[in-house]
C-alpha cells in the first residue's frame, strides 16, 4: 500500500492501493507507523506524499469496505484517521504533497495536512464533498482549511461539496503551485531542500509554533465531532447516498 523512496534525506511515501488510494484502516495503521518511524530517525529531513500513479492521489475514504463495519468498528477507525491528520500535520519535518491525480474528500484532507501542496497540470480535482454525503468534514480538515484560507473562502470550499481545477485551487491558496505532471516530484525535492538549508531544530520548533493552535482548538470538540460523524454515517439518510456512491465507487 506504500512504496518508498528515499533520494536525498527526503522519503518519497507513493499510496499504492489499486488506481484509487481509497483510505481504509489498514492503509491508515500503515501510514501512521510509517511517519512515526520517519519522526524519529535523524538521517530523514523531509517527506513527499505522493501516489504511484497519475490517476488519483487519493480517491477518499474507502466507503464499500467501511460501509460494512460496525459502529464501533468505525468509530475505531475514523478516531485513527483524524490521529493519522494530526500527525501528519503536526509532523516535526517539512512535508510536500506531490498532488498527481485527484485528490477527493479524505485524499484532499491528507494534501491539507502536508506543509505544502503541488499540484500536477491538467485535469486533477481536489475538493471535499462530504455534506453531498450526508456527513460533516472531518473536523480536523475544517481547521486546518480555515486557518489556510480563512473563513469565507473555507465555507464556499466545504459548503458546495464542489471539485476544484488546478487554477481555482491556485487562486483560493488550497495549492502553493500549479506543475507540469514531469516536474511535480524533483519540484517538490527541491522545496523539501531548500527548507532544510537551515537547521531542522529550528524549522521544527517555528512548525510547532504554527500549529499547535490550530491542533489545541481541534481536540476541545474532537471528541464530540466524531460521535456527530459517527451519528451522521449510520444515519438513514446517509446510508442511501453511501449505497448509491458505492455503486458509482
Amino acid at each position: 500500500m506504500l512504496q518508498t523512496t528515499l533520494k536525498d534525506k527526503i522519503v518519497i511515501i507513493e499510496l499504492k492501493r489499486e488506481v484509487t488510494n481509497a483510505i481504509s484502516s489498514d492503509l491508515v495503521i500503515k501510514l501512521r507507523k510509517k511517519l512515526f518511524e520517519l519522526s524519529r530517525d535523524n538521517e530523514i529531513q523531509g517527506v513527499i506524499l505522493t501516489s504511484s500513479n497519475t490517476k488519483f492521489f487519493s480517491i477518499g475514504l474507502n466507503i464499500p469496505e467501511l460501509y460494512e463495519l460496525s459502529r464501533e468498528e468505525f468509530s475505531k477507525f475514523y478516531m485513527e484517521f483524524n490521529e493519522l491528520c494530526i500527525e501528519l500535520y503536526t509532523f516535526p519535518k517539512p512535508t510536500v504533497a506531490a498532488i498527481t491525480g485527484h485528490a477527493i474528500a479524505g485524499g484532499c484532507i491528507l494534501a491539507l495536512c502536508c506543509d505544502y501542496r503541488f499540484i500536477s497540470e491538467g485535469k486533477k480535482l481536489m475538493g471535499l464533498n462530504e455534506i453531498k454525503l450526508g456527513v460533516p468534514v472531518p473536523y480536523p480538515a475544517v481547521q486546518i482549511l480555515e486557518n489556510m484560507i480563512g473563513i469565507e473562502q473555507a465555507k464556499e470550499f466545504v459548503y458546495s461539496g464542489d471539485f476544484h481545477p488546478p487554477e481555482s485551487l491556485l487562486k483560493l491558496g488550497v495549492v502553493n503551485q500549479v506543475i507540469s505532471p514531469e516536474s511535480i516530484i524533483s519540484e517538490s525535492l527541491q522545496k523539501c531542500q531548500s527548507l532544510i538549508t537551515n537547521p531542522l531544530s529550528a524549522f521544527t520548533k517555528i512548525k510547532l509554533d504554527l500549529t499547535m493552535p490550530v491542533v489545541n482548538h481541534i481536540k476541545t470538540r474532537l471528541e464530540s465531532h466524531i460521535e456527530s460523524f459517527v451519528d451522521s454515517w449510520y444515519s438513514d439518510e446517509t446510508r442511501v447516498l453511501l449505497k448509491e456512491a458505492i455503486e458509482k465507487f
